[in-house]
């Protein structure tokens, strides 16, 4: 069973200390299309209503599903980005759950991999008190055109290009874009942004990247 992804994000990329000094300054809190834009809306409940269903077909023997290969290494040349990546799911709070070492980045392994229809999320924590800036941190510079090289268990690489950045407050995540399974191949690259808050330990907003395929 696959848990819902409208718990599975909220509150991503926790920060666990104070912010390092990186986030007390910041640029622009946009970058190329807004992310709705850039992900596709998810289909609606009563798409197809009134059509003639189709007819089923299967094959005569069952096939055996084989597994995509997990994604295993992000990187973002201009970014200096270059991290190691963990196929991870959901914490026991809900939240989508992601590595201790925030010089790892998390797979959200309950989605689709990267390359496959649908969204490819990557998230991981901004920083930490003790560890420090997070492989992350550079992501808020992310700008329209940047390079993204994912890297999988077979160590065949996917190109991607920064379509969008944006800085969006968590309670208003587009929580169904960011994690849908449909649609053309997209990554979504998530961290912490924005103020820190110390009442509860994190921060306000994330920031939110979002690739396409290199053609």
């Amino acid at each position: 069973m696959r848990p819902a992804a409208a718990t599975a994000v909220l509150g991503l990329a926790l920060a666990v200390g104070a912010p390092t000094a990186w986030a007390l300054t910041g640029p622009e809190a946009a970058a190329g299309v807004p992310v709705e834009q850039a992900l596709p809306a998810p289909p609606s409940p009563g798409a197809g209503a009134g059509l003639l269903p189709s007819v089923p077909t299967r094959p005569a023997q069952p096939v055996a599903a084989t597994p995509a290969p997990a994604p295993t290494r992000l990187t973002v040349p201009e970014l200096g980005i270059d991290a190691p990546v963990d196929a991870l799911g959901v914490a026991a709070d809900g939240q989508m759950e992601l590595p201790d070492d925030v010089s790892r980045v998390g797979w959200y392994r309950f989605g689709p991999p990267p390359g496959a229809s649908g969204s490819a999320v990557l998230g991981g924590h901004v920083d930490d008190r003790e560890q420090g800036p997070g492989a992350l941190a550079p992501l808020r510079d992310a700008e329209v055109g940047d390079e993204i090289v994912v890297t999988d268990a077979t160590g065949t690489p996917t190109r991607w290009q920064v379509m969008s950045r944006e800085t969006i407050t968590k309670q208003a995540l587009p929580v169904d874009r960011i994690f849908g399974r449909d649609g053309p191949p997209r990554l979504v690259v998530v961290t912490c942004g924005g103020p820190f808050l110390p009442e509860l330990r994190s921060y306000r907003d994330n920031v939110v990247v979002v690739a396409e395929p290199v053609s």
